[in-house]
C-alpha cells in the first residue's frame, strides 16, 4: 500500500551548476534552501535584508536596491536602545545609527550589483497578511515590536498582489533580462493571523502566482516550484515539523531541497557536490591528535581536493 501522495515534478529549463549566481529573497524558509546552496558552494547570497515575509515588504526591497536609494536619518528609529527601519528585518537593527545607515546603503549597492548579474533569482512569500504604519501610510518588512496601534493590519487581495509581481518582475526583467525568476510560496503557516486566515492568506499568495507565471510568453514572467504543496500534500504528517508544530524539520527541508535539486538543479553538479560534501565533513572533523602524522595526511589530502575544487570549477571554501 501506498500511504503517501508523492507529487510528480518535471525538470525545468535553465537549471542551476556552479557557474550560476544565485539570489535568494523572502521568508525564512528562503534561508533553508539558501543554507543548502551555501554548503555545496554554489554562489548565493540571501535575504541581504533580513528576512521579508509578504510581497510588497520585497517589492520595496527590489525597488529600493534598482533606484539605489540612499538611506537617511529620517529612514530608521530608535526603541529599546536600538536602532531599526521598517525595510529590514532586526537582524540588520544596530546599537549605532550610523552604522545601521552605512549598512543599510552598502547593502543596497550590493543587492543592485546582485539583481544585475544573477542568473536566478528565487523568490519565496509567506503571507498576504501585511502592516501598515499608520503616521507613513506605508507598508512595513519589520515591525520591530512598535506597538501594534500604530499599525493597520490588512490583507493583500489577488489583484495587488498580482500588481506587486508583475512589478517585480517588471524590475527585474528591465536590468537582468536573462534571469530565471522562481516563486514559491513558504510551507511555514502563519498560525499566529488565525487558522482560517493562514489559509486564506496563502491562497491569495497561490492564486496571484499562477496567474502571473501564466502570463505570455510561458515563462518570462516567472516559474513556480511547490515548496508549499509538499509540505501540505506530500509531508502532511506532523512527523516532519519542529517542536512548535509550525515550522518543517530537518527530514522535510532536505526532502524538499531533494525536490527541488531534482527540479533545477543539473545533474553535471551532483558528482561536485559529493566531493564538495566530503570536503565539508572533513573540514568539520575533530580529531584526537591534531600532531599525528595521519592527520597531517589527511589535511593535506584534504588541501589538494580543495584546490582542485579551486582550480577546475572556481569553488572557494
Amino acid at each position: 500500500m501506498n500511504f503517501r501522495t508523492n507529487i510528480q515534478l518535471q525538470k525545468e529549463e535553465n537549471q542551476i551548476d556552479y557557474a550560476s549566481r544565485l539570489l535568494l529573497i523572502g521568508s525564512c524558509f528562503s534561508e533553508n534552501i539558501s543554507k543548502k546552496l551555501a554548503y555545496y558552494k554554489f554562489d548565493v547570497a540571501s535575504n541581504p535584508f533580513g528576512i521579508l515575509f509578504n510581497p510588497k515588504a520585497i517589492e520595496t526591497l527590489i525597488e529600493n536596491s534598482l533606484n539605489e536609494k540612499k538611506y537617511t536619518d529620517n529612514d530608521v528609529f530608535l526603541l529599546n536602545e536600538r536602532w531599526h527601519c521598517f525595510d529590514s528585518h532586526s537582524d540588520l537593527s544596530n546599537a549605532n545609527k550610523n552604522e545601521l545607515l552605512f549598512n543599510l546603503n552598502s547593502t543596497i549597492k550590493s543587492t543592485n550589483k546582485q539583481l544585475s548579474e544573477s542568473t536566478h533569482i528565487i523568490i519565496t512569500l509567506g503571507t498576504a497578511w501585511i502592516y501598515r504604519f499608520i503616521e507613513t501610510n506605508t507598508v512595513v518588512g519589520n515591525c520591530h515590536k512598535v506597538p501594534q496601534k500604530k499599525f493597520v493590519k490588512e490583507l493583500l487581495s489577488v489583484e495587488e498582489i498580482l500588481a506587486s509581481l508583475e512589478n517585480i518582475s517588471t524590475l527585474i526583467k528591465d536590468i537582468n533580462p536573462n534571469a530565471t525568476i522562481v516563486f514559491t510560496v513558504s510551507p511555514v503557516r502563519h498560525i499566529k493571523d488565525g487558522f482560517v486566515e493562514n489559509s486564506i492568506s496563502k491562497a491569495h499568495l497561490l492564486t496571484a502566482i499562477q496567474q502571473i507565471i501564466k502570463i505570455p510568453p510561458l515563462g518570462v514572467r516567472g516559474h513556480y516550484f511547490p515548496s508549499y504543496e509538499i509540505m501540505m500534500d506530500d509531508l502532511r504528517d506532523y512527523r516532519f515539523y519542529n517542536s512548535d508544530m509550525i515550522h518543517p524539520n530537518e527530514t522535510a527541508v532536505d526532502y524538499i531541497w531533494e525536490q527541488f535539486m531534482h527540479v533545477w538543479i543539473h545533474e553535471k553538479t551532483l558528482q561536485i557536490q559529493k566531493e564538495v560534501d566530503t570536503i565539508q565533513k572533513g573540514l568539520g572533523h575533530k580529531p584526537f591528535n591534531s600532531a599525528s602524522a595521519q592527520h597531517q595526511l589527511f589535511l593535506e589530502i584534504l588541501h589538494q581536493k580543495i584546490e582542485k575544487l579551486k582550480i577546475t570549477f572556481n569553488i572557494h571554501f
